[in-house]
């Protein structure tokens, strides 16, 4: 009864003040306005039924919105200390911002991360330090099966499609991809004309919508695909099987968002709702698998192809290598995405509880290729939270040759990592296509920044290499990175995870990989 009278009791003080208004004087009309507005919105609270909490306290409750709203930004710039935040911390963030930009990204007076913290990890410097290389190390992606081989930079730009990103952040990404001389994953929204606009080299990546290269019914069509796959600056091919942020689901594109523009360049009808399968509708195993693999390769006139994957099943992925080993014929680069991966919004249950970790996923791809005998035909690339140059190093020595940053470029690019890419209202452009807020990024400014960050990323991992004595990221070990399992004790991940010998799954396999290896079949999944 008496959130009925608090109501009664606005509405009778906002009909006297237009009483007054009317009567002796007009400057009592703010006042009106302002009790009438709130006197009507405490009757619809109260009337209402969605939700609770209003009908209990009228007008007060909407204080409670407010600030569950604003939540997110007085966290971050008030609560949040320089090494808590999540998903990348202050101090993360930070070092992109400055790289970026070309400013100084050091931090005075040490450390804020505690070193005797389980989980803190370091590397293995040496008094033999040496001076780090200028010239930035490539990898070369091309097995004995590929004609056209491609070198690949130590870090590129992770998959993100146009229509996640904004034509101007797509853009940018792309001249400063080319200015820098390293790759440029499309992502599984097909190669777009903002793509193509500035010329950076580009894996193009083909997922299970077959965008760019599908039928009117969504199937491959290999005759599109092999006319945008022979294109210069199409340097490489990637069949996402899954990602990290959403492992083992497919998407869904509402229509709404399917604009003229995203249309034109997926190959979908304009307006209608667009539909990813969670699983490719052109193999269902891992012959057929390979099967693909050797006909992208074919048609695109012998350039390298891999497939990116968030790990799951180890007896899925040592499926494929029987595969290849049965067939003689190999993948020329496995892309491991770990599920801390998260371009791509997801249900929370997947994004917190699928998945494979990136560290994890990469120690069990490099063992399987290794003991399998395939490692040196197949290069392993890394990506997910790749943002400085110690996690370039840290992959490396975990098992992987290259690597690959999708939310560090977004950093590079403008992202203040206000968690609001799904709802089309970013507020810096990076992830919408309201023509409104993506007009504020500037693109040769933001490819300056991709360019900028890109480099001086690379150079400080060459120079953690050469502080710890080698002149090469080849001459890398486990032996050379540490963590602590405890508060007294670290071990070197030579010590703490198995590194299978060359061949090893073929003539003598650990008793704790037996069972998988066996159940592995090359004709099933």
């Amino acid at each position: 009864m008496t959130r009925w009278l608090i109501v009664l009791a606005i509405w009778i003080l906002g009909l006297g003040a237009l009483a007054l208004t009317l009567g002796v004087a007009t400057a009592w009309w703010f006042g009106a306005v302002v009790l009438l507005a709130l006197a009507a919105l405490g009757t619809w609270d109260l009337l209402q039924r969605r939700h609770s909490i209003l009908r209990n306290y009228p007008v007060l409750g909407h204080a409670r919105f407010l600030l569950e709203k604003i939540r997110p930004e007085i966290q971050q710039y008030f609560v949040e200390s320089s090494t808590d935040g999540t998903p990348f911390d202050r101090d993360t963030r930070d070092l992109v911002y400055e790289r970026a930009k070309g400013t100084l990204a050091e931090e005075p007076f040490g450390t804020e991360r505690d070193v005797h913290a389980v989980g803190y990890e370091f590397m293995v410097h040496s008094l033999r330090a040496r001076m780090a290389p200028q010239e930035q190390p490539t990898v070369r992606l091309g097995g004995p099966d590929c004609t056209h081989p491609y070198d690949i930079a130590l870090l590129n730009v992770s998959a993100m499609s146009f229509g996640s990103l904004s034509a101007n952040a797509i853009e940018a990404l792309n001249a400063g991809a080319a200015r820098g001389g390293f790759a440029h994953d499309t992502g599984e929204g097909a190669i777009s004309p903002y793509h193509r606009k500035h010329g950076g080299d580009l894996i193009w990546e083909i997922a299970s919508g077959y965008f760019g290269c599908r039928t009117e019914d969504g199937s491959f069509d290999p005759g599109t695909f092999a006319e945008h796959a022979v294109l210069d600056q199409v340097k490489a091919i990637s069949i996402k099987l899954s990602q990290g942020a959403k492992p083992g689901l497919g998407g869904v594109l509402p229509g709404a968002k399917v604009s003229r523009e995203i249309a034109e360049t997926r190959g979908v009808p304009a307006g209608k709702t667009v539909i990813s399968p969670p699983a490719h509708t052109e193999f269902s195993t891992p012959n057929e698998l390979i099967d693909f693999v050797v006909t992208l390769r074919r048609l695109s006139g012998g350039k390298p192809v891999g497939f990116k994957l968030c790990v799951g099943s180890r007896i899925e992925f040592l499926g494929i290598c029987k595969a290849m080993l049965e067939r003689d014929i190999t993948v020329d680069f496995v892309i491991v995405d770990g599920s801390e991966g998260g371009t791509g919004a997801g249900p929370v249950e997947f994004e917190d509880n699928m998945g494979m970790p990136l560290t994890e996923g990469l120690m069990l791809v490099h063992n399987a290729l290794t003991g399998t005998g395939l490692r040196d035909r197949i290069k392993i690339g890394a990506s997910g939270k790749v943002a400085s140059a110690s996690d370039i190093v840290k992959r490396i020595i975990q098992g992987a040759d290259f690597t690959l940053a999708a939310r560090a470029m977004m950093f590079a690019v403008g992202c203040i990592q206000a968690q609001m890419c799904h709802t089309n209202r970013c507020p810096v452009g990076v992830t919408t296509q309201d023509p409104a807020r993506t007009r504020a990024l500037d693109v040769p400014d933001k490819a300056a920044r991709v360019f900028r960050f890109q480099k001086s990323t690379v150079a400080g991992a060459q120079q953690m290499v050469a502080s710890m004595g080698l002149d090469s990221f080849d001459q890398l070990t486990p032996a050379m990175l540490n963590r602590r399992i405890d508060g007294v004790t670290t071990r070197t991940y030579a010590e703490l995870y198995e590194w299978l010998m060359p061949g090893e799954l073929l003539e003598d396999p650990p008793s704790d990989w037996l069972t998988d290896w066996i159940d592995a079949d090359s004709t099933r999944f």
